[in-house]
Order: C-alpha cells, then structure tokens, then sequence
C-alpha cells in the first residue's frame, strides 16, 4: 500500500511540474505573440503615416482641381473658343492653382497649337488681370511637360472616360490634359510649372519633420531618394546618414513625382519600447513566479517524503523499543518471581541474580533516559545548566568510571590531552551524556579492529574534543542523516547491533545547546571521527583576543545560573 501511494505521489509530482511547464510555455507564447503583435501593429501604423503623407502630397497638387471632374468640358471648349478665355467655373481653379506657392506659372496650349514646335506663343496666365494672355518666352520644362501629356494621351484616349487626365513631368511640371468627352478629344492642355526649391525645401521638408523628425518619438527616418541621381534629397533627419542596408519599407508617390522613392528605416518607437520591458518585466514576474511554486511543491514533495520516511523510522522504533523495554522487564520479573517464591537460596545464586536484575534495570534507565532527552528536545524544554568547567578534568572523570568497561570489550584507548586549556561554559551532565554516547557509538560499530581514540585539545578560540574508532565508517550518502532522529546506516553490522537511531540526535542538541558545533569525518570500511568543539570562555595564556578577563568574569557570573532552554 505504501509503495502504492509513493508512486502516486511521484506521478502527481510529474502531472503537477508538466502542467506548471505547459502553462508557463504557453503564457510564454501568449506573451511574445502580443509583444509581436504590438511591433507588426505599430510597424503598420508606421507604413499608414508614410502613405499619408505621400496622400497629403498628392493633395496638395490636386486641391485647386477639386471638382473639375464635374464640369461640362464641352461648354468649357465652346466658351473658350468664343472669348480666348475659360467660363467663370473653370476660371475659378486656375486662379486657385494660381495662388498656391507650389506653382510659378500656368500655361495652357489649346488644340491645334504648334507652340514647343516652331516657337510660336502659349497662352500664360496673368495673375494680374486673371487672363491668359500670349507670350513666346517659356521656358523647355513647359514643352516637355505638355510634350509628356501628348504622347501619353494618345495611348489613352480612345478608352478614356473622363474629362481630364493629370500628368506629371517628374517633379517639374503638372500637365492636365483637358477632354471633350463628346467629341473623345483633347482640346488642350493646361501646364503648371512646379517651384522646386519651394517644394523641396519649404514644403516637403518640413513636412518630413514635422510627422517624422524625431525617431525616438516617431519610430521612423525617411528619405526621399532620387533614384535616377542616386542621391538623398531631403531627409526628416540629418543626423542619421542613409544606408541602403537599414532600409525596411519603400513607398513611392501615387502616380507623380516618378523619379522619388521614400526609404523608410524603422527605430524602435516609445511603442515598442513599452512593450519590450512590460515583455520582460512579465517574463521576470512569470519565470520567478514558476519558480517559486516549483520550489513549493518540491518543498512540500520533498517534506512529504520526509515525513514519510520519519514516520516509517518511528514506526520500527517503537516496534524495536516495545521489544527492548520487554526484554528486561522480562529478565527482572522472572528474577525476581524466583526470588519471592524462595527458591535461590544459594549466596552465590542470589548476587547473580541481584546482578542480573541491576544491569537489565540500568539498561532500561538508559533506554527511558534516551526516550526523555528526545523528548525534552522536541518540545524544547531540555533545562541545562552551563558554567565554567575544565574539560580535561570532565573527559578524565568519564575515563575514570568507564575505562575498565571499555577495556573489557576489547578495545585499546589512545588518550590525548592538552593539560593547559582553558575553560568553556558546558553543562556537566551534557557534556557526560555527549561523550558517552560517542564512545558507546565507537565500541557499537567497531568490530575488527578495537581502537578508539580520544584528542582534547585547544584549537584557535575553540576547544575540540575528537573521539576516534577504526570501525565500519559510515557512507558518503548517510553523513547528512546520521544526526536525524531515529536514523540508521542499514548495514550487516547495523542490523545485528541493538539501538534506536537517537544517541546522535541527542549529541548534536546537547553540543548545540551548549553553544557548539559537531561534524564528522568518515570514510566506510576506515573508520569514522567525531569532532565537537566548544567556544572559549576564558584563555589566560592569551586574552588579546578582544575578552578581557574583566569581560569574562561578568560572563561567568552572568551564565552561572540555571538556564531554561527551549
């Protein structure tokens, strides 16, 4: 059953970290596909502002001609011919087109003139008098404008369904030719020479800037290239040098201005801007926010499993102590049964079984000690009274009531100690529980060769004591446990040795609460070294290092009391 549900366990853990990931990927997705979707968005918006300004262009030219589509040209024809001049509602866009800066003059060449030919007059419109009047003095661009429209229109006319046509001569001059739809032919044509300096410099210029002169606001740099020079000829920044390669959207002018190319460059815009860092800030906030819940739920596996493991520990503790508890109430009942029914009376008899009876009641003692000491440390109430005490003197007393047990079990003492160190603040009874546990340990788990080793030394500002045994070692993998409750290195020998998996967890809470450390050095099959190591209290020798012996006093008189712990 419980393998059962350790391998649901694992394969909630493997749902649950796969859709976390999922869901993560596919918030990934949504993100950068919006981030994307907010660059395409704003590069489009980008190309409409380009082609609105080519519209805008396109306008200006156009404007003063507004509604001449809706003109009888037949009447405008007639009335022409009769007075050499154009009706009022025809006159009224010339005079418009007239006054508009983006034109110097208007010529109009009527049908059947051979002006441009053998240098006869044109009819130029006088801003003046709001006539046309004759003049032999224009120059080649109206020629070649009118010449343009000639050749076009013969293409054009016999499907044409309009009654004019605009032509441009690239940016020079703008021939309408004008249409007699019921006749299907041209009556003539009406050229409006274009001020290049003013529409290159006054207006086109400043109408870059306006819309796109600054990039970091815009997002764009244009320039308006004549592709037949090869040369810029404005841009809405000067500071950013052309380059064919930075190159990412053209647009040319609808149906005029045939030698001009905008060449547009796109910077990334306060736009795209925000969108990178709100992808980024999104991303941190995500990855940190997957993170944390993985880290969570592995948490929670992970205590899971240890709980697990604790559990199953404690449920063979209490079936291996329930045993041990029994064997020596056993051995003194059965004892002590003999005893009341009278049935030793041999002297010799009667102290082994007094023997028996104190050993199995100090065997029980030190199993109920051991069960207190967890105890009181789970619930942190372990009370410790530390004061200044000579270690020397303490390892010495424990040599002293335990040496012969330890030679009797075979096992060869190498004592090492330092006699001139100095005194640590230790509680007595610990420090007896402490060594004691360690030695029992290193007699538990020696079984070839019978060594222990004990070093009491002074080491920098600590006292080290190190209890040494050339023993069975313990496993790489098993070092970060030994110091768990109820732990044990599975082994041949661990399983024919008697323990509850405790001793080490009540050392490193004793030596903790005295205010030490304790690590281990072992490698398996050489043995094992314990080191624990208690703070100086008092160096006479040397008190330079920052205690005087003042300082000290105060501190031992302060620590000389009973302390709560927990």
């Amino acid at each position: 059953m419980l393998k059962k549900y350790l391998s649901l366990r694992w394969v909630l853990l493997g749902t649950a970290i796969v859709t976390i990931l999922g869901l993560t990927a596919m918030n990934v997705f949504s993100l950068f596909r919006l981030h994307q979707t907010t660059i395409e968005s704003d590069l489009e918006n980008k190309k409409l502002q380009v082609s609105e300004f080519t519209d805008k262009v396109h306008h200006r030219f156009f404007n003063p001609y507004w509604g001449i589509d809706k003109l009888d040209m037949d009447h405008t024809q007639r009335v022409f011919e009769q007075t050499g001049q154009f009706p009022p509602a025809f006159q009224r866009h010339i005079e418009q087109a007239a006054a508009d800066s983006i034109f110097t003059d208007i010529y109009f060449k009527p049908h059947g003139c051979r002006a441009c030919q053998n240098e006869t007059s044109l009819l130029r419109f006088d801003q003046l008098d709001r006539k046309f009047k004759p003049t032999t003095e224009y120059s080649e661009f109206v020629c070649d404008g009118m010449g343009i429209a000639r050749t076009r229109m013969k293409v054009l006319i016999d499907e044409y369904r309009f009654n004019y046509k605009s032509i441009f001569d690239t940016h020079y001059s703008m021939t309408l030719a004008l249409i007699n739809l019921s006749e299907q032919e041209i009556f003539g044509y009406l050229t409006m020479l274009i001020d290049q300096d003013y529409l290159v410099n006054e207006y086109l210029h400043k109408e870059l800037v306006r819309r796109f002169g600054n990039p970091d606001s815009s997002g764009v740099v244009v320039w308006l290239r004549d592709w037949t020079k090869d040369e810029t000829v404005i841009s809405s920044d000067h500071a950013r040098t052309f380059d064919e390669d930075k190159v990412q959207y053209k647009q040319r002018f609808p149906d005029f201005f045939d030698n001009w190319t905008l060449k547009v460059a796109f910077t990334e815009s306060p736009t795209i801007a925000a969108s990178k860092a709100s992808l980024f800030k999104n991303f941190a906030v995500l990855g940190g926010a997957v993170v944390i819940l993985l880290g969570a739920i592995g948490f929670i596996f992970v205590t899971a499993q240890k709980e697990r493991a604790l559990a199953e520990r404690q449920a063979g503790f209490l079936a291996n102590v329930t045993h041990e508890l029994k064997t020596p109430l056993a051995v003194m009942q059965a004892a002590g049964e003999n005893l009341a029914d009278g049935r030793v009376d041999n002297k010799e008899r009667l102290q082994s079984y007094g023997r028996h009876i104190h050993s199995e009641a100090l065997r029980l003692k030190r199993m109920i000690e051991k069960l207190l000491d967890v105890a009181k440390a789970d619930a942190g109430q372990s009370i410790i009274e530390p004061k200044p005490v000579d270690l020397n003197r303490l390892v010495q007393r424990y040599l002293d009531n335990h040496e012969p047990y330890i030679n009797n079990k075979g096992f060869t003492l190498d004592i090492s100690m330092d006699e001139s160190l100095p005194p640590v603040m230790v509680d007595e009874d610990s420090f007896n529980t402490i060594i004691g546990n360690l030695v029992e340990n290193a007699i538990k788990y020696s079984e070839d060769e019978k060594y222990i080793g004990i070093q009491l030394q002074k080491k920098h500002t600590q006292v080290r004591l190190e209890i040494e045994d050339h023993g069975v070692g313990i496993p790489r993998s098993a070092i970060k446990h030994i110091f768990e409750k109820f732990y044990r290195v599975e082994d041949s020998l661990t399983a024919q040795s008697k323990g509850h998996g405790l001793g080490l967890s009540i050392v490193k809470n004793l030596v903790e609460l005295n205010g030490g450390t304790i690590q281990v050095d072992s490698v398996k099959g050489n043995g094992s070294t314990f080191i624990v190591e208690f703070p100086i209290l008092v160096d006479p020798g040397n008190n330079g290092n920052g205690t005087t012996d003042e300082q000290s006093q105060q501190h031992i008189n302060q620590q000389d009391k009973p302390q709560y712990v927990g």
